[in-house]
């Protein structure tokens, strides 16, 4: 199955497809019981959210209460003048999941001959460690790529409004709306990361978004895709610090 997690109240117009949902999610008067956390600092939290591909587990099933024990923390994030016109689309069902798999892999295939693949970027840096993290990290895209319907559930956030047209086509709508969503995607994935789940960040299905909107029901002139996150428990859960360049070489005070 696909579901939504209901955030505006007009939920029936906006996404008439999951009407049923918002029946069950206004019904649920028990306390859902919390999910046991990883117990890492802030710090560490940060630090070790990393885009997990090849540690993700597909056998282990996500509970639908961990997905809303996260959303709670995903909607405390900031939205330009508190708009709240996010839509947080999750998707479960093995068919829906492996046709939104599929259309990722045609697009990775595209993507991966692009200049900015991740398998080119850096590669003739003379940064050792750069250059190696960059591989691992190109390996770790192939994986997901090839194995992108398998994750338990995949989440797709949504936002009110498009950023492709004439009127929305420039720097202060296209910040104002993708900023509106992307924290609080982000705020979801360091909430699942504390609960011992893995995420990864990606938006190459935004190359067929009208598709992937038809496959569950997401109104595309209304609403905006901004990725395609799988979710799933990670094979262990100590992720170190990624290597990172000095922050000497990207941070300004004062002027450029």
């Amino acid at each position: 199955m696909s579901f939504l997690i209901p955030c505006l109240s007009d939920l029936n117009t906006a996404f008439p497809v999951v009407a049923s949902w918002k029946d069950r999610f206004h019904k649920t008067k028990e306390p859902l019981m919390p999910h046991n956390q990883l117990g890492l600092s802030n710090d560490e939290l940060l630090s070790t959210t990393r885009a997990v591909r090849k540690r993700l587990d597909f056998d282990r099933p996500v509970s639908e209460n961990v997905l809303r024990e996260c959303m709670e923390l995903a909607v405390q994030a900031p939205t330009g003048s508190n708009a709240q016109g996010w839509q947080f689309v999750f998707v479960t069902d093995p068919i829906k999941k492996a046709k939104i798999g599929e259309i990722y892999r045609e697009a990775f295939s595209i993507y991966r001959d692009m200049p900015v693949a991740i398998h080119k970027l850096h590669m003739n840096s003379s940064d050792n460690n750069l250059t190696e993290s960059q591989s691992r990290s190109a390996s770790s895209a192939d994986y997901l790529a090839d194995n992108m319907g398998k994750a338990p559930a995949l989440l797709i956030p949504c936002i009110a409004g498009r950023t492709d047209s004439p009127d929305t086509n420039n720097v202060m709508a296209q910040t104002g709306t993708l900023g509106s969503i992307i924290p609080a995607a982000w705020n979801f994935m360091l909430a699942a990361r504390a609960r011992g789940l893995g995420t990864a960040w990606t938006t190459l299905h935004l190359m067929q978004e009208k598709e992937v909107a038809n496959i569950v029901g997401i109104p595309y002139e209304d609403y905006m895709q901004v990725a395609l996150i799988p979710i799933g428990y990670t094979k262990g859960t100590n992720f170190k610090a990624a290597y990172r360049p000095s922050v000497e070489t990207v941070m300004h005070i004062n002027e450029w």
